[in-house]
């Protein structure tokens, strides 16, 4: 029917492992459920077993262990096709459909827009889905942070982040796991008079006492306080004394000084 909207869609937070989260998106009109990627089996399967769901497709950031290594056991009994790239489909479980930049596919009736975004790993991808505001960067962008560049360049890690940073305001990141706190004590050594920051780093220590999640966060928090998307910021490069140097070479300094934090 013309002008028919439909339901929004319930997106779950499941932890994993002792850091790790997965994501449940569940499509009420159609009943179909997709799960962003599967760090283990156990936790996922509970929560679907509690809310009633199947399991329709699994959608694959990257082909680290510690995303994937649920992924059998979930194909095995719900019959799930699997979404990964096309680029690293040699290094990751078994792929239905191959993707790519560009690639668009559907869950019910949304669109998901897939974006490369190599640095962690060289076929990393994010998976965007713009009418529900929600991008699932994994260990791209994360909250108040980015992956180790395990694979990729500092220059194709800058790159990645900054098509995530162009996406509108209010999306909401969706990223792969709960080093928030560690990542804004580093933050604060960055810009420590950036009072946003000064703010967030007490509203996740006060939601970590009670056990509270940290992801997802709000893309325009990221661009407000995270030091990775902030490496053309005036007052971070005076910092760290590269006043006027390329951003890319001011993000791999900040890259640098986390990875010896």
């Amino acid at each position: 029917m013309k002008g028919q909207k439909t339901m929004p869609l319930e997106i779950v937070t499941i932890p994993c492992l002792s850091d790790n989260y997965a994501f449940l998106i569940h499509a009420p009109g159609s009943g179909l459920t997709a799960l962003v990627d599967a760090p283990e089996a156990a936790p996922i399967e509970a929560e679907l077993d509690r809310r009633g769901w199947t399991l329709d497709q699994i959608w694959l950031t990257h082909h680290h262990w510690d995303h994937v290594d649920g992924v059998e056991a979930l194909r095995s009994r719900f019959g799930a096709s699997v979404v990964g790239a096309a680029a690293d489909a040699q290094r990751l479980p078994k792929l239905d459909m191959e993707v790519r930049e560009g690639s668009v596919f559907s869950l019910s009736r949304e669109d998901v827009q897939v974006i490369e975004v190599p640095g962690h790993t060289v076929g990393h991808i994010a998976f965007y889905m713009p009418e529900s505001h929600a991008v699932f960067t994994a260990d791209s962008l994360m909250a108040l942070g980015c992956g180790r560049l395990f694979e990729g360049s500092p220059e194709q890690m800058w790159t990645s982040l900054n098509k995530l940073a162009a996406l509108p305001d209010d999306t909401i990141v969706y990223s792969g796991h709960e080093y928030t706190q560690a990542n804004g004590r580093f933050a604060e050594t960055i810009e420590p008079e950036n009072a946003a920051l000064k703010k967030r780093i007490a509203d996740i220590s006060a939601a970590r006492a009670v056990g509270r999640s940290t992801v997802p966060s709000a893309l325009a928090l990221e661009k407000a306080t995270n030091p990775f998307l902030r490496a053309n910021e005036p007052g971070i490069q005076a910092n760290l004394g590269m006043t006027g140097s390329a951003p890319v070479d001011v993000f791999a300094e900040i890259r640098a000084r986390k990875d010896r934090f």
